[in-house]
């Protein structure tokens, strides 16, 4: 009996012994594991304070030459409102010069057009370094609810896999989007064709397309006599897309619909921008027929006299 007992001992030192080293291996394997991964969240800290500087220091170059261009702008309208009343005053016609000044404002809009497709895309960057600290915190180790980390709730599978995703729906590109857009709103289907349209600016918003899209849903609400949303729609135009061709239809409608609405005052500002801004243009020259015929001057009285 003694002897049984002797060796039963053996066997359970045995069994101790052997099963120590594995143990051992494990804990090692463990520590190195949360070793890696402190490092690998210490470098995408440092890499994500990084960028947010340097897209800080860009943030304000871009502010800065925003600034300039307004500015820049500004200038170049009241120069052309000095040059359109000498010309109304003196009877004569300065056409070289206001073609001049309509090649400079669109330089300037095409490069604040640029300067605003420059701005949303350090908008995504940022956003997008968000969402993968938002990522790295939530997988830090020891967190409660974490696969394999102190906390997780009982009877949970450690080798479970998060539920897949389901697929997003992708866009049609956006020419066959906004083709189908126009074909519907030259048919009269105002509904559908309002729903395309803001599609594209939903998922196209930085394509040359997003601006007509816009002016577009300006027209349907126009054509529906809902004029304060159709001067809402021109004026986003005149604001998000100024280098767009539609930007001077946009402050002409603007104009229109603002008269439509009895906002006198309003609506020949705009007819008067839209002259000073694009003198050669179609549209301008819609706009002093419509002023003529209102019996209002092209230029405003000196000192802003009322009409």
């Amino acid at each position: 009996m003694r002897k049984i007992l002797v060796s039963l001992s053996a066997i359970a030192v045995f069994l101790l012994l052997c099963g120590t080293p594995q143990a051992h291996a494990v804990s090692k394997e463990m520590i190195q594991l949360q070793t890696q991964v402190q490092q690998l969240q210490d470098s995408l800290q440092h890499l994500q304070t990084t960028q947010d500087q340097q897209l800080a220091v860009l943030q304000r170059v871009v502010q800065q030459i925003s600034d300039s261009v307004s500015h820049m702008n500004d200038t170049v309208t009241t120069l052309q409102n000095q040059v359109q009343a000498q010309n109304e005053a003196g009877g004569g016609k300065i056409d070289q010069l206001s073609t001049q000044a309509q090649g400079i404002n669109d330089s300037i809009d095409e490069l604040r057009s640029r300067i605003d497709k420059l701005n949303a895309q350090m908008q995504a960057i940022q956003s997008q370094l968000q969402t993968i600290a938002a990522a790295q915190q939530q997988q830090q180790p020891g967190q409660p609810g974490q696969p394999g980390q102190p906390g997780q709730p009982a009877g949970t599978d450690q080798n479970q896999q998060p539920a897949a995703q389901p697929p997003q729906p992708q866009a049609p590109p956006v020419q066959q989007l906004y083709q189908g857009a126009l074909t519907d709103y030259n048919g009269g289907r105002y509904d559908l064709a309002s729903s395309e349209f803001s599609e594209v600016l939903k998922y196209y918003p930085q394509d040359d397309l997003a601006g007509n899209a816009q002016f577009y849903l300006g027209e349907i609400a126009y054509r529906q006599h809902n004029y304060q949303e159709a001067i809402s729609n021109y004026e986003t135009v005149l604001q998000q897309f100024p280098g767009n061709t539609k930007a001077p239809a946009s402050r002409l409608r603007k104009g229109e619909a603002e008269l439509a609405l009895n906002q006198r005052d309003a609506g020949i500002r705009d007819l008067r921008a839209l002259i000073a801004r694009y003198p050669q243009s179609p549209e301008a020259g819609s706009a002093r027929s419509r002023l003529s015929g209102m019996g209002v001057r092209i230029t405003a009285r000196p000192g802003g006299a009322r009409e």
